[in-house]
C-alpha cells in the first residue's frame, strides 16, 4: 500500500503473470494427458501381465522335463489331462472337483492308456454332442493347458511335415475364395484345380460371376455355411501338411454334397499317405475309410481301434449305426467339364468390399449443420448465440481490467500518491475480475452442457443408423470402418472438437475486443495488422489443405489395423495350426507401419504452421515496441496497455489461424460421421405399421408371387414362390448350395429386398413395422450368437420367467438329455457363459439357442440348420420336444442338410436355383419317379430308415 503504482510495474507484472497463466495450462494439459497414459500403460500392463497364455508360450512348465519321452513322429497322448483354464490344479482335475456356480470347467482325461493315432490314414473321433472330440483336438493343437498325471507323461504332434485344420466354426479370410484357399502356399494350379474339383466347389464357383476371385467378405458373409465348410476343406487340402484335423466337415452339407466329399476328397489323391484325423457325427457316410476310430464320452477316452470296439464302449453310437447299415450307393456321377474360353480381362473383379472413400477439398457444409444442430438442440440460434455473447462479454471485461490497471497507474502520474483512492480502485477492479470469472464459468459450464449434448446426440444418431441399416450395406462395409467411427471419430467429437471450438471463441473474441483497443490507441498499426492477417491466412491455407488431406488418409488408415486383428484374432487357432503366425505379423507390421507414417507426418505437419505463427507475432509485437519508444509520444501508462494488447492480439489471431485450421482437419471425423448416417437404412416404423394387439393369433403363412434380392439392381435370388402353410404344420426345406434355402428365411423376416406378398395370419407383413414382425418371429441360426453373462441370463434377459420354466425348455431342448444326473461339470443355470458362447461347444450352443426359442413361444419358428452340430441321437430328442412342447397353432420351418431331421415334417419344400422345384408331403415325394426328394433318400446311407420316418413318422 505504500508503493506507488507505475505503469512499468503494472504492464511488466501482467506479462509475467500472462507467461505465468500459460505455463500453468500447458501444466495442467500435461498432467491431465501423464493421467490418461499413465492409466492407458496400466491397462497394457495388466493385459500382458496378466492374460493367460497357452503352454507353448508360458515359461516354467513342468512337462518340458520329461521331453525325452515324447515321441517324434507319433501323435499320442499318454497319461495327461486338459483343461480351458490354468487356474484348475492336477488334484482338482484328476478328482473332477465341481465347478463354481458360476464357472464350469471341462477336463479331457486320457488316463486309461496311450491315445495313439495311426499314421498314414483316416482317423475317426466320434462321440456325443458335448463329449469332447473338439476339445481332444485342440489338447493336441496345444490351445488347452497340459496337466501331466504320470513322470512319463507327454502329448505329441509332430509338426515337422506341417499341420493342416479345418474348424468346426469355418474361418475364413476377407480375401478372394482363391487366397483363402491357397492360405499363403505356392500357388500349383492343376493341383488347385483338383482341389476345387475334389470339394465340391466347381458348380459354386460357376454361381459367382467373378469365380475364384470372388471376396467372400467379412466371416465369409457372401458364402453359405456348407460354401464355408468346403473352402475351408480345401484349404487344408490344398496345403502340404502331412497331418490334417478336420473339425466334423460334414455336418454342414447336404446328403449329396457330404457324398461326393468322401468319395472324391477322402478317397482323393490328395489324402492318400497323410494322417486325417476326422471328427463326424456322420459314422456311416465314413466308416469304410476308418482304419483307426476313437470314441469320446463325458471328457474320456472310451475306446480306441475298430468301429466295433467303439461301438461297444459308446451305447448311443449303435442305434445310430444299426439304423444306417445301408451300403453307400456307388453311382457314377455324371461329370461336365467346361473350360472357360474368357481371358482375364473378361472375368469380373470379384470384389465385394467397397474401398473406404477418401473426400476431397474442404470439409462440407452439411457437416458443420450437423454438430451445429445437435450442439444447439431445438434452437441453435438462441444457444450458440449465448455462448459467443458470454465469451464476448468475457472477453471486454479483459481488456477492460488491463486498461483499468493502466488508468489506475495514470492517477499516479497526476495526483499524489496519498490522494489516489487505492481502496476505490480496487473494489472496481475486484468488480471487474469477479464478473469476469462468474461470466466466463457460466459460459464454460454452459458449452460443456452443449458439447456433451451435442456427442450424445450424434453417437445416438450414429447407432441408430448403423443398427437399422440394410444387410447388404453391412456385407461391403468392414466391421472395422464402423469401429473406427464409433470408437476414433466420436472420441474426436467429444473432446477435441469442443476443446477447439471453445478455443476458437476465446481466440476470436479476444481479437475482436483488443483490435477495437488497438484502433483507439494505436490507428497506425491497422495496416500492418492487415498485412499479419493476410501472412497468417496464407500460411493457414497452406496447412489447412495439407493437414487436411493427412488427416483424412490417418483415418482411413486405422481401419486395415483393426481389421488384422479382427480377422486374426477369430482365425487364431487355424492360424497357429498353420504356422502361419510370422505371415500375420508382418502384415499387421505393415498395416500399423502405414498407419504410423501417415500419423508421424500429421504431427510434423502440426509443428510447421506454430513456428511461423511465433516468429510473425515475434516481428509484430516488435516492431510496434519500436514505434512506441522512437516514435510515439504516448504516456507510459497507454503505451504499456497498447503493448499488451497488441502482443495478445498477434497471438490471438495467428493461433485462430493455426486453430481454425485443426479444427477443420478435425472436423473430418464429423464429415465421416454424416456419411454413415446417410447411409441406405431399413424403413422406419409408423404408426400405421402397428398389427392388432393379438396377432398373431396362428402361424398361418401364405406366400404369393415372392421374389427377392440382395441389393435393390442385383440379380434375384428367389422367383415367383407361391405357397401356403397352414397353422401348426411342420415344413422341411431342402436344397442344395445355393438353391436359395436361407434367402427364403431372410425374406420373410424382410432382411434382403423383395416383391410379392407374404401374409402371416392374414397380414401382409410388407405394412407391418419391422420390429413388430420380427419380434414375433423366431430363427435360430446354424451359428447362434451367445452373449457373456450366465446360461439363465441367455435365456431370460429380461428375467421374465422363473427357474423352474427355465429348467423346463432346457430339458426340453434336450440338453439334459446329454449331461448324468451326478455329472458335476453339467451345465445349470448360473453356468457361466463366455462371450460368444466359446467355452461350450458348437452343439451346445445350438441346443441353448433352441431353449431360447421355445421360451419366446412365437407362432412361427424357423430352424435354419439349427441342429447341424448335434449327434443323431440329441437331434432325435430335440424333434421330439418341438413337437410335444410347441403349441397345436406353432409353425416350424426347418432348413436341413440332414434329412433325418426333416423326414417326419408335415410337408417338405425343395428349392433349386430359387424356386420351389417340389412342395408335398414326404411319402408322395418319395413316390414321383424322378422326383429331387427320392433322389436324395437313393443316395443317403440310411436309405431304409429315412422311408420308415416318411411312411411312419418317428
Amino acid at each position: 500500500m505504500k508503493e506507488e503504482l507505475k505503469a512499468s510495474v503494472v504492464f511488466s507484472s501482467i506479462t509475467i503473470f500472462d507467461s505465468f497463466r500459460t505455463q500453468c495450462d500447458v501444466l495442467i494439459t500435461l498432467l491431465t494427458r501423464l493421467i490418461v497414459a499413465k492409466v492407458s500403460l496400466d491397462r497394457v500392463d495388466d493385459f500382458l501381465v496378466g492374460t493367460e497364455l497357452l503352454d507353448a508360450y508360458t515359461p516354467n512348465i513342468t512337462y518340458r522335463e520329461n521331453q525325452d519321452v515324447v515321441p517324434r513322429d507319433e501323435i499320442a497322448i499318454h497319461e495327461a489331462l486338459f483343461t480351458w483354464t490354468a487356474e484348475v490344479s492336477t488334484e482338482s482335475a484328476a478328482a473332477q472337483s465341481s465347478p463354481s456356480e458360476t464357472e464350469r470347467r471341462f477336463v479331457l482325461k486320457v488316463d486309461q492308456e496311450t491315445l495313439r493315432f495311426k499314421k498314414g490314414c483316416l482317423n475317426l473321433i466320434v462321440g456325443p454332442t458335448g463329449s469332447g472330440k473338439t476339445s481332444l483336438l485342440m489338447a493336441l493343437l496345444g490351445e488347452m493347458h497340459y496337466i501331466p498325471v504320470a513322470k512319463d507323461s507327454y502329448v505329441s504332434l509332430p509338426r515337422a511335415g506341417g499341420v493342416a485344420y479345418a474348424a468346426q466354426e469355418s474361418w475364413v479370410q476377407n480375401e478372394t475364395i482363391r487366397e483363402n484357399i491357397i492360405f499363403g502356399s505356392p500357388f500349383d494350379e492343376e493341383r488347385y484345380k483338383k482341389v476345387i474339383y475334389q470339394c465340391g466347389l466347381e458348380r459354386d464357383l460357376a454361381l459367382f460371376e467373378a469365380g475364384d476371385r470372388t471376396e467372400v467378405g467379412e466371416k465369409g458373409i457372401t458364402l453359405s455355411g456348407g460354401q464355408k465348410t468346403r473352402l475351408t476343406l480345401a484349404r487344408a487340402v490344398y496345403s502340404n501338411a502331412e497331418i490334417l484335423l478336420l473339425d466334423d466337415v460334414l455336418a454342414a452339407l447336404d446328403v449329396h454334397t457330404a457324398k461326393w466329399i468322401v468319395d472324391k476328397c477322402f478317397k482323393g489323391e490328395f489324402l492318400q499317405g497323410r494322417t486325417v484325423l476326422l471328427v463326424t457325427h456322420n459314422i456311416p457316410l465314413t466308416a469304410s475309410l476308418a482304419d483307426f476310430v476313437v470314441s469320446v464320452k463325458d471328457g474320456r477316452i472310451m475306446s480306441q481301434g475298430s468301429l466295433d470296439v467303439a461301438l461297444q464302449n459308446v451305447e448311443s453310437l449303435v442305434e445310430e449305426v444299426e439304423r444306417k447299415t445301408v451300403e453307400l450307393k456307388n453311382e457314377e456321377e455324371k461329370e461336365e467339364e467346361e473350360e472357360s474360353s474368357a481371358s482375364s480381362e473378361d472375368v469380373p473383379d470379384g470384389k465385394l468390399i467397397v474401398a473406404e472413400e477418401v473426400q476431397y477439398g474442404q470439409v462440407g457444409s452439411s457437416s458443420a449443420k450437423m454438430y451445429g444442430y445437435a450442439f444447439g438442440g431445438n434452437h441453435a440460434i438462441l444457444t450458440i448465440g449465448t455462448c459467443v455473447g458470454g465469451l464476448l462479454t468475457v472477453g471486454g471485461l479483459n481488456v477492460l481490467q488491463t486498461w483499468y490497471l493502466g488508468y489506475w497507474a495514470r492517477q499516479y502520474e497526476v495526483l499524489p500518491p496519498s490522494s489516489v483512492p487505492v481502496f476505490f480502485h480496487f473494489e472496481i477492479y475486484g468488480l471487474i475480475l469477479l464478473a469476469a470469472a462468474l461470466i466466463s464459468a457460466f459460459t464454460y459450464a454452459f458449452h460443456a452442457v452443449l458439447a456433451v449434448r451435442a456427442s450424445r446426440t450424434i453417437h445416438i444418431r450414429l447407432m441408430q443408423s448403423v443398427l437399422t441399416t440394410t444387410l447388404r450395406w453391412l456385407d461391403i462395409t468392414p466391421v472395422s470402418r464402423i469401429l473406427t467411427r464409433c470408437t476414433g471419430d466420436i472420441n474426436t467429437v467429444d473432446s477435441r472438437l469442443p476443446n477447439m471450438l471453445q478455443e476458437l471463441g476465446v481466440l476470436g473474441t479476444r481479437m475482436i475486443t483488443q483490435l477495437i483497443a488497438l484502433v483507439i490507441y494505436t490507428p497506425i498499426f491497422i495496416p500492418p495488422a492487415v498485412v499479419l492477417v493476410l501472412l497468417g491466412k496464407w500460411c493457414g491455407d497452406l496447412f489447412g489443405r495439407a493437414v487436411l488431406c493427412i488427416r483424412r488418409e490417418q483415418s482411413n488408415s486405422k481401419a486395415p489395423v483393426l481389421a488384422q486383428f479382427e480377422g486374426a484374432l477369430a482365425g487364431i487357432v487355424s492360424v497357429r495350426a498353420y504356422g502361419a503366425e510370422e505371415a500375420f505379423e508382418a502384415e499387421l507390421r505393415r498395416r500399423v507401419d502405414a498407419n504410423v507414417r501417415i500419423t508421424r507426418t500429421f504431427y510434423n505437419v502440426g509443428r510447421w504452421m506454430p513456428t511461423r505463427i511465433e516468429f510473425l507475432a515475434a516481428v509484430f509485437s516488435a516492431s510496434l515496441a519500436g514505434y512506441l519508444v522512437y516514435f510515439s509520444n504516448v504516456s507510459a501508462s497507454a503505451a504499456g496497455f497498447t503493448l499488451n494488447m497488441a502482443v495478445t492480439f498477434t497471438g490471438a489471431i495467428l493461433f485462430f489461424i493455426f486453430t481454425w485450421n485443426e479444427l477443420k482437419s478435425s472436423a473430418n471425423s464429423l464429415e465421416r460421421i454424416d456419411g454413415y448416417l446417410n447411409i441406405e437404412r431399413e424403413p422406419g416404423a409408423s404408426s400405421t405399421g402397428e398389427p392388432p394387439a393379438y396377432w398373431p393369433a396362428s402361424g398361418d403363412l401364405r406366400v404369393e408371387n415372392l421374389s427377392a434380392r440382395y441389393s435393390p439392381d442385383g440379380p434375384k435370388v428367389l422367383h415367383n414362390l407361391s405357397f401356403h402353410i397352414r397353422s401348426g404344420e411342420r415344413i422341411g426345406v431342402v436344397g442344395r448350395t445355393g438353391s436359395g434355402k436361407s434367402s427364403l428365411t431372410l425374406s420373410l423376416l424382410r432382411c434382403i429386398y423383395t416383391e410379392g406378398d407374404v401374409y402371416y395370419d392374414s397380414i401382409n407383413t410388407t405394412v407391418l413395422n419391422l420390429d413388430a414382425l420380427r419380434s414375433k418371429i423366431t430363427i435360430i441360426p446354424q451359428m447362434p450368437e451367445l452373449l457373456s453373462g450366465t446360461l439363465r441370463q441367455n435365456l431370460d434377459p429380461f428375467g421374465e420367467h422363473d427357474d423352474v420354466t427355465l429348467n423346463d425348455v432346457l430339458r426340453s431342448s434336450g440338453l439334459f438329455a446329454l449331461q448324468k444326473t451326478n455329472d458335476q461339470d453339467k451345465l445349470t443355470l448360473d453356468s457361466g457363459i463366455s462371450s460368444g458362447g466359446t467355452n461350450l461347444s458348437v452343439g451346445q450352443r445350438q441346443i441353448l439357442a433352441l431353449a431360447r426359442a421355445i421360451l419366446r413361444k412365437s407362432k412361427l419358428l424357423i430352424l435354419d440348420e439349427a441342429t447341424s452340430a448335434i449327434d443323431y441321437e440329441t437331434d432325435a430328442i430335440i424333434q421330439q420336444s418341438l413337437r410335444n412342447e410347441l403349441g397345436s397353432d406353432t409353425t416350424v420351418i426347418t432348413v436341413a442338410h440332414r434329412l433325418q431331421t426333416i423326414m417326419d415334417a408335415d410337408r417338405i419344400m425343395v428349392l433349386d436355383a430359387g424356386r420351389i422345384v417340389e412342395f408335398d408331403t414326404p411319402r408322395e415325394l418319395l413316390n414321383r419317379e424322378g422326383g429331387v426328394l427320392k433322389a436324395l433318400v437313393e443316395e443317403s446311407a440310411d436309405k431304409g430308415v429315412l422311408i420308415d420316418m416318411a411312411v411312419e413318422g418317428r
